[in-house]
């Protein structure tokens, strides 16, 4: 893999997304234009996040808009969900952990070698999902049959590691 944030970067979390996606959540997203993230901010309510280190350091984040979530949620579940509480958010979790490890493994077959955190899940309106300074964002929006929403790569190669 080069040493710059490049679609070698971007693939793998688009083919663990859809993958996952369409096996646990019964949906079939449709990935649309690529976009650079200028800002902190998340259009949509529930995101789950997840720490990236190894060969590459940053972060994923998986958002829906709240009628996503609990759709995608009950799919998973096997159970309506009306409302996002503690187990809305553990399945949340679950599922970008789920697509982060599926990433992970597309990366360790190809000899790149990368470990994730346990997910976080942060709830509510216009919250943000900060980048440390010098990492770009790179937005991956879907949409499905369920609706819109989006995983964020924010990752740029480890130095220290290669």
């Amino acid at each position: 893999m080069s040493a710059k944030l490049s679609v070698e970067w971007i693939n793998p979390f688009i083919e663990a997304t859809e993958e996952i996606l369409d096996t646990v959540a019964m949906i079939t997203p449709k990935r649309g234009q690529l976009m650079l993230k200028k800002d902190n901010s998340v259009e949509y309510d529930v995101s789950g996040v997840i720490g990236i280190t190894g060969e590459a350091v940053g972060s994923i984040a998986l958002s829906f808009p709240r009628k996503v979530a609990l759709k995608i949620v009950s799919n998973f579940t096997g159970e309506e969900v009306v409302g996002i509480d503690a187990d809305t958010a553990d399945a949340i979790g679950e599922i970008t952990n789920m697509i982060a490890g599926r990433a992970k493994k597309i990366f360790s077959d190809k000899g790149v070698k990368l470990k994730i955190s346990v997910p976080n899940v942060v709830i509510g309106k216009n919250h943000t999902i900060a980048s440390p300074k010098g990492t770009p964002t790179i937005v991956i929006p879907f949409e499905s049959e369920e609706g819109k929403f989006a995983i964020q790569v924010s990752l740029v190669p480890n130095a220290s590691e290669g």
